[in-house]
């Protein structure tokens, strides 16, 4: 059984790396876009309550129907709990939003497995200025622990790949 404080630790964490996404986006001026699936919304949130969100966040849109993914997000029709649904759901929030930078989240948060994948199967992208990176997850717990989970990994993605640019232009 999950140890109960995780969920609170995973929130907190996920707003400490929301604060230096906030702060690392404002030195370099750029800007996100989020595409959710299995996680609603709660990525939106969490950068949305960062600092001064409004310099950086362009917004994002939660597509929890596949026909979302299909019709705004430009995801390929067919199954979307894969690495090449999260790669598409990336890139279309970025193209639609104008954005510099795009996180995506797609999986099976349980307690059921959906499309052959266990629950806790998870697929996350990163869209970030020349190329997209995906990543893979297999994270355990009732629903909402696998969605903070997400979140926070989601994020912490997002981070890393905000880093590695400015670290390569030498503003970080």
């Amino acid at each position: 059984m999950p140890d109960s404080d995780q969920p609170a630790e995973l929130s907190e964490e996920a707003a400490a790396i929301a604060a230096e996404i906030s702060a690392r986006l404002r030195q370099s001026d750029g800007t996100v876009a989020v595409a959710e699936s299995l996680t609603s919304g709660r990525i939106a949130s969490e950068l949305g309550a960062a600092p001064e969100a409004s310099a950086w966040f362009a917004g994002g849109i939660t597509a929890y129907a596949s026909e979302i993914k299909f019709k705004v997000l430009g995801v390929d029709p067919g199954p979307v709990i894969t690495a090449h649904c999260a790669r598409q759901m990336a890139d279309g929030v970025v193209q639609l939003m104008n954005a510099d930078y795009g996180v995506a989240v797609t999986g099976a948060g349980g307690p059921d497995s959906e499309e052959g994948h266990p629950a806790g199967t998870v697929f996350a992208a990163v869209h970030r200025p020349g190329h997209t990176e995906t990543s893979e997850y297999h994270f355990t717990g009732d629903p909402a622990t696998v969605v903070k989970t997400a979140t926070r990994e989601a994020l912490a993605i997002l981070l890393a790949a905000v880093r590695a640019d400015l670290d390569r232009e030498g503003t970080g």
